[in-house]
């Protein structure tokens, strides 16, 4: 069962490619021709979003039949078969560019995490994503992070306190910026503070901070903050990194690692659809 905020997106991206009607289907093709249709990949990495594929057609005719080859997850290779989909011509056709536009995007997600999951797979750390994402589609990126083998960060503004550095210099000082807060959220809501030095670390860890955020820090002084911090809160490392250095900075014994990449830079698969007449 889809959420409401996915399956209108669906809609939304059906109405900003159909628009009026698809004229070209339309022109072209009799009404009753029925055809079959399977979508096949052209690159490898990790498939996700086929079950919003489903909703897609369904969406444009309730009565195309599709079936999955694979999962949400499955490593895919080039020319493989990822599902077959049958029913009127023009049905397939309409919906094939929303429904190749979200696996794409969504199988890009999943298989850059998987890459950063990899790369940090003999240390405690996890990779996690941020509020980066494509406006509209966070909760649909955010399962693809999952479905790489990554974690989610705070979903949103309203379901966690992530201190920045412009919050406290508002505040005035972390200690301010944390008190505040504890005497404005439930219990329930842990306390993130962005740290961009020793100093500010020290300082969180006697304001009694739930995570700490070493942004942009060298790997040496992530190892320093990491010792100093010694298990009084959960370590976060964000700014910076990259595939080429993720493991360094797992090393230093973090605790989550935090990568806007893996949203806001993904490279799409190449995923097509081939029509088969029936």
């Amino acid at each position: 069962m889809l959420s409401i905020a996915i399956s209108d997106l669906i809609d939304l991206a059906l109405r900003e490619d159909i628009g009026t009607g698809d004229i070209t289907s339309e022109s072209t093709i009799p009404e009753n021709v029925m055809a079959k249709a399977i979508i096949l990949s052209k690159d490898e990495g990790i498939i996700a979003g086929l079950d919003i594929a489903g909703e897609v057609f369904h969406k444009i005719d309730p009565n195309i039949d599709y079936k999955k080859l694979i999962s949400d997850g499955d490593m895919i290779t080039k020319k493989q078969e990822i599902a077959i989909v049958e029913g009127k011509a023009r049905s397939l056709l309409t919906a094939e560019r929303t429904v190749l536009n979200f696996i794409q995007r969504l199988s890009g997600v999943a298989t850059i995490t998987s890459r950063y999951a990899k790369a940090v797979s003999g240390y405690k750390a996890k990779i996690v994503d941020t509020r980066k994402t494509t406006p509209g589609w966070r909760a649909l990126e955010k399962y693809a992070v999952r479905i790489g083998g990554g974690g989610n960060h705070r979903f949103g503004l309203y379901d966690a306190v992530l201190i920045k550095d412009n919050h406290i210099a508002v505040a005035g000082s972390i200690t301010e910026a944390i008190a505040r807060a504890k005497k404005q959220i439930p219990h329930t809501i842990k306390i993130e503070v962005e740290t961009e030095n020793l100093d500010q670390v020290q300082e969180s860890i006697q304001a009694k901070a739930d995570i700490i955020m070493l942004d942009n820090m060298t790997i040496d002084m992530m190892s320093k903050a990491v010792k100093l911090i010694d298990g009084k809160a959960i370590v976060e490392a964000s700014g910076g990194i990259k595939l080429e250095n993720v493991a360094s900075v797992a090393e230093t014994g973090v605790d989550l690692i935090s990568i806007g990449a893996i949203t806001h830079s993904a490279i799409s698969l190449d995923i097509s659809m081939d029509i088969i007449l029936r």
